[in-house]
């Protein structure tokens, strides 16, 4: 397998388990100094943990699931030891105020690990724009 098809696997098996809700297996895909960015959240996120704890709230406040991700568009550049894995995601959450679909776009960019791996060490996620009028 070539540095790109491994960068598209791990991705994968992020959004994956992102999409199914398995928390414990889509948090393994992040470094624990893993840094996000999300347009719904006032300030950046500075590690994993602070992620899984808002994680923890949105599930106990607000009894956030997801219910499923999909990915489109996918692209990769690879840049030394680090990827950067670019896509369209269109995701469906449930919350108590029901079910939403959402389209963004993610970048995640992923370096490499001595074990051979990949791990996600920072998401950038950003609303999908509306399509350009005709």
């Amino acid at each position: 397998m070539n540095t790109e098809e491994e960068v598209l696997a791990a991705a994968a098996h992020l959004v994956d388990a992102f999409g199914r809700h398995h928390t414990g297996a889509y948090f393994d895909c992040f470094a624990s100094e893993a840094t996000f960015i999300f347009y719904t959240t006032p300030a950046r996120l500075a590690s994993r943990a602070e992620y899984e704890h808002l994680w923890d709230r949105w599930e106990r406040e607000d009894n956030f699931r997801v219910v499923s991700c999909q990915s489109a568009f996918q692209a990769v550049q690879i840049v030394g030891d680090a990827a950067i894995f670019s896509h369209d995601v269109t995701t469906t959450v449930r919350t108590m105020a029901g079910t939403d679909t959402v389209r963004e776009r993610e970048s995640i960019v992923f370096a490499h690990r001595t074990d051979g791996s990949w791990a996600a060490v920072h998401e950038h996620l950003s609303p999908q724009p509306a399509p350009e009028p005709r």
